[in-house]
């Protein structure tokens, strides 16, 4: 389960990109529960994420993701084969 670490960031990252500040994101949401969560915003979501934690996903990992908390934990996944610790994200 993905830690207190990689949850903020996603949580500053979606807000970000569906620029509303008031977005708090929770391990049950999936795209209805944001307003404007379309195809576009999805892929600029994606990349977003991929950039700020320095990771790829294939287009068959991110296909497989049925909400927040599973995409949450593939980050910290990644993260942790890459041989960093969640909290110590790169800033």
């Amino acid at each position: 389960m993905a830690n207190a670490a990689v949850l903020e960031e996603l949580n500053k990252i979606f807000c970000e990109v569906f620029d509303d500040d008031q977005i708090r994101i929770f391990r049950e949401m999936t795209a209805k529960d944001i307003a404007g969560w379309d195809s576009l915003n999805h892929i600029n979501l994606i990349v977003a994420v991929e950039k700020r934690f320095d990771i790829k996903f294939t287009t068959r990992e991110i296909m497989t993701y049925e909400n927040v908390g599973q995409f949450a934990d593939a980050v910290e996944e990644k993260l942790l084969k890459s041989g960093r610790t969640p909290d110590l994200i790169r800033r």
